[in-house]
């Protein structure tokens, strides 16, 4: 059984940081992509960042882009998301995500259940 458990949201003020962890378990992910969703109340889920499976590769949506940076550790079947100057429309909740081929293209295919990241103005 595949498993994500993400950590590390919170409540944080406009211009702060937070980093997100998740813990894969159930099979081994050092061969597939990971990374990061989001959805803020009353809007559709959005892709965030997304890192290839050597970290030698990593795409970001324009909005973060500068501002967070993913990273992972194969040994420990763990990637991170580094959130720095952190928005108001940042607030979401953020899935940590698996893909078995290009997240452009193919999305996908393995969900955490969420952690809550919210950002006071």
């Amino acid at each position: 059984q595949v498993q994500l458990v993400e950590s590390g949201g919170g409540l944080v003020q406009a211009g702060g940081s937070l980093r997100l962890s998740c813990a894969a378990s159930g099979r081994t992910f050092s061969t597939y992509a990971m990374g990061w969703f989001r959805q803020a109340p009353g809007k559709e889920r959005e892709f965030v960042a997304a890192i290839n499976w050597s970290g030698s590769s990593t795409d970001y949506a324009d909005s973060v882009k500068g501002r967070f940076t993913i990273s992972r550790d194969n040994a420990k079947n763990t990637v991170y998301l580094q959130m720095n100057s952190l928005k108001p429309e940042d607030t979401a909740v953020y899935y940590c995500t698996v893909s078995t081929g290009y997240y452009r293209t193919h999305g996908a295919d393995y969900w955490g259940q969420g952690t809550q990241v919210t950002v006071s103005s």
